[in-house]
């Protein structure tokens, strides 16, 4: 199981916005759960997080059996009807291209506690 951690910065004022973006996914659940499935995702969770510099949302992806860089080259080119409207209201609300930036901004990874043993 690979984990992916992205924080996408919000457009200042889209906070409303990207609440009503996230109810309007998960209400689409038919094409939620297929487009998680083509692309091996087994789960996934938004957290919107407020700071002095602005709201970010932190997502959290788990991918079950299948590459990351794989997947994520699949969904940048994806223009299935369901994928682009995603990826438009992505840049919409974070001024983020998943055309270009599939995983969102760089995220490093500092500490994992697999690595404790």
């Amino acid at each position: 199981m690979d984990l992916i951690v992205r924080a996408f910065p919000l457009i200042p004022g889209m906070e409303e916005q990207f609440r009503l973006f996230a109810d309007e996914f998960g209400a689409r659940k038919e094409e939620a759960r297929d487009f998680y499935s083509r692309f091996g995702v087994s789960r996934e969770s938004w957290h919107l997080q407020a700071t002095p510099s602005g709201s970010w949302v932190i997502g959290v992806t788990q991918l079950d059996g299948r590459p990351i860089d794989e997947a994520a080259q699949e969904y940048s080119q994806s223009e299935h009807a369901f994928d682009r409207w995603f990826k438009n209201e992505v840049h919409r609300l974070s001024g983020i291209n998943p055309d270009e930036q599939p995983l969102g901004p760089p995220t490093e990874c500092l500490f994992d506690t697999r690595k404790l043993g």
